[in-house]
């Protein structure tokens, strides 16, 4: 069983004991991203753990400021974020994107992919 390195709030210890067992490991990870600056802003943190605009969203939806602290969450804001965060995290793949090199270079020619070098009229 997973843990977060920092103990947790005891909201956010109710909200990951509301969850399904499978469901532990994911959470503890990010509540580990959210309280690993304990003295930082909740919005600050949330840009580090939320795609594009998610974090600054589910604040709105959940009627806090930006400046609000982890500690000061509710067990159902625990579980909001939560929800939101398993939302809008990139679902895990085999490898990498489909079709494409991951690393390295996208084309043998050093151009993009499909384009041609300028002709050279000599």
């Amino acid at each position: 069983m997973s843990r977060p390195l920092r103990p947790l709030s005891p909201a956010a210890a109710a909200a990951r004991a509301a969850l399904p067992a499978d469901d532990g490991a994911a959470f503890d990870r990010l509540a580990s991203a959210v309280l690993a600056s304990p003295p930082a802003a909740l919005g600050a943190a949330l840009r580090s753990v939320l795609p594009g605009t998610a974090g600054i969203r589910w604040l709105r939806t959940a009627g806090l400021p930006p400046t609000t602290r982890a500690s000061a969450l509710t067990a159902g804001q625990w579980q909001s974020l939560y929800e939101c965060w398993r939302a809008t995290a990139p679902a895990p793949s085999a490898g990498g994107p489909a079709g494409r090199r991951v690393g390295g270079r996208t084309s043998a020619h050093g151009h993009a992919p499909g384009a041609m070098a300028a002709p050279r009229w000599h």
